[in-house]
């Protein structure tokens, strides 16, 4: 007898094979080095941004030393009869000038190859390199304190007075004691920290209690550092009796900062301490600024002070210390200026390094160690502008021309953007302001 039962139409049948799977998406697989290679140079990344405004500012340089050049200049009045000559004698010009200032700055071939061969020493041959390394030293302190104060939100254009505070204390110890290296050098810096320190209170803990501003305060203290450093030149016990300009004591030899390649008594090689200091400066900083509870505080007044105070923080200690600390690292860059290289006191003993200080941070993106690199950047401009004046016939100015020019680019993002046609980098975080509310 047939089996009546109903069955459901929708089963399968027992000896139907089972159902293909749907086919799948296949996965994407990583992007070729090439590919990503192409994407990483055509985006307005850091990097890119940076390389591409010392390469505009440098075609822009070119220009300026054609214009500046008397003798190319008149040759493009027969450029139609004989443009061959013109742009070769045009070119020979412009090479002459970056390759001088290459050379002022980083090293001479022709030295390195009469070094190896026993012409000439290894300190004439590593002389530039040097000279760039002394020229950034100072300027890594300053550049750190203004990286520092920007973290909480905060503007420090007076690394200039806090710089020449911590000279003049750094100065006064170092010629007043006779002690030991191993503690005379300790001391001196001390003294430096506490003098840059404490013209950073002054704003800091008027911002915190006044809420004035950090920017015209920190410029008025700026002026007065100058004065003071103007009139105690002058004075009785800080003045070299020996002469009769306005001039300091020199310090002690126990109070320099010793060399640290080559003799002490070298001319050629001039890096010193301060060098090694300024490295660890960075390295404390960067500690400091991401993995100290403080440095957490700091970020977080510096995004939004509102929002920090709501969360326990308190503001005004932030800011104040924030202030204080910046301007010890000033102050060290004041003592890296007379303790390192000029051992007396003068009228333009710290030079501009603290305004200068204010631009390597830009370079530097204000994070610790894009500001070492930018101090070596502005050094190497400022050394290879000696040389590129000296053999090449060029005004100094023109390495200033392209300091600037190279700021310029680097804080405009946008403008590179424009100029090259880059992609926008969503990763990319540049400096769009330079504190709140300013």
């Amino acid at each position: 007898m047939a089996d009546s039962t109903p069955t459901d139409p929708t089963a399968p049948e027992l000896n139907s094979p089972p159902p293909a799977a749907e086919p799948t998406a296949a996965k994407p697989g990583r992007p070729s080095w090439f590919r990503r290679f192409i994407e990483f140079v055509t985006t307005a990344n850091p990097f890119m941004v940076s390389v591409l405004s010392v390469f505009t500012a440098l075609v822009i340089g070119a220009i300026l030393i054609v214009l500046g050049n008397r003798e190319v200049l008149n040759e493009f009045s027969y450029f139609f009869a004989a443009p061959g000559s013109v742009l070769s004698d045009a070119w020979a010009a412009i090479w002459s000038a970056y390759s001088n200032l290459f050379k002022g700055a980083f090293f001479d071939p022709s030295q390195i190859s009469g070094a190896v061969s026993g012409n000439n020493s290894w300190a004439v041959a590593l002389r530039p390199i040097s000279e760039t390394l002394t020229y950034a030293t100072p300027l890594i302190f300053t550049g750190l304190s203004v990286t520092f104060a920007f973290r909480s939100g905060l503007f420090n254009i007076g690394g200039q007075g806090q710089a020449v505070i911590g000279g003049i204390l750094a100065a006064v110890l170092g010629f007043a004691l006779d002690l030991p290296a191993v503690l005379h050098i300790p001391l001196v810096l001390l003294g430096a920290i506490v003098g840059g320190g404490l013209w950073g209170f002054i704003p800091g803990i008027l911002k915190a209690k006044t809420g004035a501003h950090e920017v015209i305060v920190t410029i008025m203290l700026n002026y007065i550092a100058g004065n003071f450093l103007l009139w105690i030149i002058t004075q009785k016990g800080v003045h070299d009796p020996a002469r009769s300009d306005a001039i300091s004591k020199p310090v002690h030899d126990s109070a320099v900062l010793p060399k640290i390649f080559g003799p002490q008594d070298s001319t050629l090689l001039r890096t010193h301490l301060g060098l090694i200091l300024g490295l660890l400066a960075a390295a404390l900083v960067a500690w400091l600024i991401s993995r100290s509870t403080f440095g957490f505080e700091l970020r977080a007044v510096g995004l939004n002070p509102d929002a920090a105070k709501t969360a326990g923080m308190s503001v005004p200690r932030t800011y104040t210390m924030a202030m204080v600390i910046a301007g010890a690292l000033a102050g060290l860059g004041g003592a890296a200026q007379v303790l390192g290289t000029a051992h007396t006191l003068t009228a333009q003993v710290t030079g501009n390094i603290g305004f200068d200080g204010i631009t390597v941070a830009l370079l530097g993106r204000t994070k610790p160690w894009g500001t070492v690199l930018g101090a070596v950047v502005w050094g190497a401009f400022q050394a290879g502008g000696n040389q590129m004046q000296s053999f090449a016939g060029v005004t100094v100015d023109l390495a200033q021309v392209l300091q600037a020019v190279v700021v310029l680019f680097i804080v405009a993002p946008a403008l590179i953007k424009a100029i090259y046609h880059l992609r926008e980098d969503p990763k990319a975080r540049f400096v769009t302001t330079l504190a709140k509310g300013w």
